[in-house]
């Protein structure tokens, strides 16, 4: 399998067959203390195994099942809260941008710029999250092939950046379900650029809880191992203190308690697959 070429996030490394890389956070973000201390145990967690991270966290989620349904912060507050994180504890940030209007204050703020899997075909998105100069990572649509990634990954290369991450999250199958195909890691990482698997969206039922996204999450740990056997530059984790009590898609989030014991036999593939 082709080495994709390294992608760089600040001090950390995508790619270029280095160790892979966590990025990490709650689905969407509540308040700044609770983003804080989802950060600093998270920072904690992989230093002690060293492991790369970067904290996610979305400061709107513009596709909710439910018109009511919790969206985020928005766009100021959440930068604010990003920021902050970033300052205190020296990660990188990254969250979605939904609109083209939002990358001007976006920008100012994160490392990685995301696209969501609803909006990868968007050329104008696309195009001016490429013009940012970020590393832009964009997950693969639910309805996507992913060998028509390569005109997603057009539309970015285009404007002369290519910092560009691809993120495979599952596919469509029949109603309120996804299915993972393995191998759509290795057809988009032959593109040249680092894959990243979202393991917890790939297990979230969409609008399986009646106004709201379902999940199992007990099946990221046996998918996250067989991504990882691929060759995989990243994974992808949606964590809470507690997922129960989460105001969005806790379903299919883990428990912040549970990553050490579930990271540290991914380290042993990952090591093994890339003879490191």
């Amino acid at each position: 399998m082709s080495t994709p070429a390294p992608v760089q996030v600040g001090s950390l490394t995508l790619g270029g067959n280095r160790p892979m890389v966590l990025i990490a956070g709650p689905c969407v973000l509540e308040d700044l203390d609770t983003a804080c201390r989802i950060a600093e145990t998270l920072q904690e967690q992989c230093g002690r195994l060293g492991i790369p991270l970067i904290f996610k966290g979305s400061y709107d989620k513009a596709n909710r099942t439910s018109v009511n349904a919790y969206r985020g912060p928005g766009l100021e507050e959440g930068l604010r809260i990003l920021a902050q994180v970033k300052e205190r504890f020296g990660l990188p940030v990254l969250s979605d941008v939904h609109e083209v209007s939002q990358i001007d204050s976006a920008e100012q703020v994160l490392d990685v710029i995301q696209i969501p899997a609803f909006l990868c075909r968007q050329t104008d998105l696309l195009v001016r999250a490429g013009r940012s100069g970020k590393v832009v990572n964009v997950k693969k649509g639910q309805f996507q092939a992913p060998w028509d990634m390569k005109h997603v990954v057009g539309k970015l290369a285009s404007t002369g950046n290519e910092q560009i991450v691809l993120t495979e999250r599952g596919a469509s199958f029949g109603y309120n379900n996804l299915v993972v195909d393995m191998r759509s890691l290795l057809i988009m990482r032959q593109l040249g650029y680092p894959v990243v698997f979202d393991a917890t969206h790939a297990v979230q039922l969409p609008g399986g809880n009646d106004g709201s996204s379902g999940g199992q999450r007990d099946y990221v740990g046996a998918l996250s191992r067989a991504a990882v056997a691929t060759g995989i530059d990243g994974l992808f984790w949606e964590v809470y203190e507690d997922p129960d009590c989460a105001r969005c898609d806790g379903p299919n989030s883990l428990y912040l308690r549970d990553l050490p014991r579930l990271l540290a036999p991914l380290l042993e593939i990952d090591a093994l697959v890339k003879r490191l």
